[in-house]
């Protein structure tokens, strides 16, 4: 009878070794994009968006207006970090 404890796992000469696959399991992160069938649909999608920072952008202009002609000392806007957007590009 041996003594102790073994020390490796005894392997047959020439067997195929399994390999060990580190896949992540479940949904993948982040928001996922469908492509139209349509490029009419491209088209509109692109238009919504055009308008939609238009807006954005008119309604952030009454505003400060409207802020800065109602406060009795002039209103400085203080602009955040433009590192949302792409990078080169200045919105106005």
């Amino acid at each position: 009878m041996a003594q102790g404890s073994k020390k490796f796992k005894a392997q047959r000469p020439g067997a195929p070794k399994k390999h060990q696959q580190n896949k992540p399991k479940g949904p993948k992160k982040g928001g996922r994009v469908i492509a139209p069938k349509k490029a009419q649909v491209v088209q509109q999608q692109k238009l919504k968006k055009g308008l939609e920072v238009a807006i954005r952008n008119k309604i952030e202009q009454e505003v400060t207006q409207k802020a800065s002609s109602s406060l009795h000392k002039p209103l400085t806007v203080v602009k955040g970090a433009e590192g949302k957007g792409k990078p080169g590009t200045s919105t106005k």
